[in-house]
């Protein structure tokens, strides 16, 4: 019965004109991802471009992104949630393109979102202590999956992750609310 309902609600979701809290959001994960495909992040940074890779540095930039959004007051809050959404709506669709199943799907997506809240808060809680040691095991961890590149690389991406930490924290809520906030060049 649930899965019926569930079908039903996709098929509408396919024909059903977005709402505009839904372009909003595919505005702001547009300019998110586009920022984490960035070659220099592969070529120059050694971030392995890869299914994981690509993941990683989505989920390094929409966790600051999204937490300065949240700050941005009631309607910061619920374009951050719309985000997050959707974020996670174009994963599923990534892996459904892949051909991953609809009985492995569900579990993927949880580790997705478990992987997300888990780097999220290593980022944080480094950035907010300025723990330069433990941003660079974190960003080691997950961006380059343990394998330790030069220092300097490390050092390179967390003071991009830093500096862009520092311009989202200073950027105005008019600015995150329309989508205007200009990342920097890693």
């Amino acid at each position: 019965m649930w899965r019926r309902a569930l079908e039903m609600r996709a098929l509408y979701d396919l024909f059903a004109k977005p709402t505009a809290r839904a372009r909003r959001a595919a505005e702001h994960h547009a300019a998110i991802v586009s920022q984490a495909r960035r070659p220099e992040f592969y070529e120059s940074l050694g971030v392995p471009d890869t299914l994981d890779g690509r993941f990683d540095l989505i989920v390094l930039h929409a966790s600051i992104y999204l937490k300065r959004l949240r700050a941005a007051g009631e309607e910061g809050r619920d374009l951050a949630q719309a985000v997050f959404d959707t974020m996670f709506d174009n994963l599923d669709q990534s892996l459904r393109e892949l051909g991953v199943g609809d009985i492995t799907l569900p579990k993927k997506i949880r580790a997705m979102v478990s992987a997300f809240y888990g780097r999220a808060a290593a980022y944080d809680k480094a950035l907010a202590e300025d723990d330069q040691a433990g941003l660079a095991e974190a960003l080691t961890r997950n961006i380059y999956a343990g394998a330790a590149p030069a220092p300097e690389v490390i050092e390179r991406l967390a003071a991009y992750l830093k500096t862009s930490s520092q311009a989202l924290a200073t950027a105005t809520d008019n600015v995150m609310l329309a989508n205007q906030f200009r990342w920097t060049a890693p």
